[in-house]
């Protein structure tokens, strides 16, 4: 298994379109091979947005990540998120 999780700084009121992508690149994920999981969620005391992604392998992952980009590859990211996201990618231990 592998887990990608990306935290997201929306500036306020940018966070509608924030959240549009994150579900655009949820819709890209959801039939591909190897995806298990995804889910956009929001955090409720600082709302920073939380993007999780669970798949059967590193491996699986990397073939879907042409794809994953391409469905946001034009949302201009730098004027809704005050600073880049943070990337964790989780391997069981």
């Amino acid at each position: 298994m592998f887990v990608h999780i990306s935290i997201h700084y929306p500036i306020k009121g940018k966070e509608h379109l924030l959240i549009e992508s994150m579900h655009r690149f949820g819709e890209a994920m959801k039939d591909l091979p190897g995806n298990i999981s995804g889910s956009t969620n929001q955090d409720e005391a600082t709302g920073r947005l939380v993007g999780m992604a669970i798949w059967e392998s590193r491996e699986h992952w990397e073939k879907a990540m042409p794809i994953l980009h391409d469905a946001v590859k034009d949302d201009p990211f730098q004027e809704w998120e005050v600073r880049p996201p943070e990337i964790f990618h989780l391997n069981p231990v």
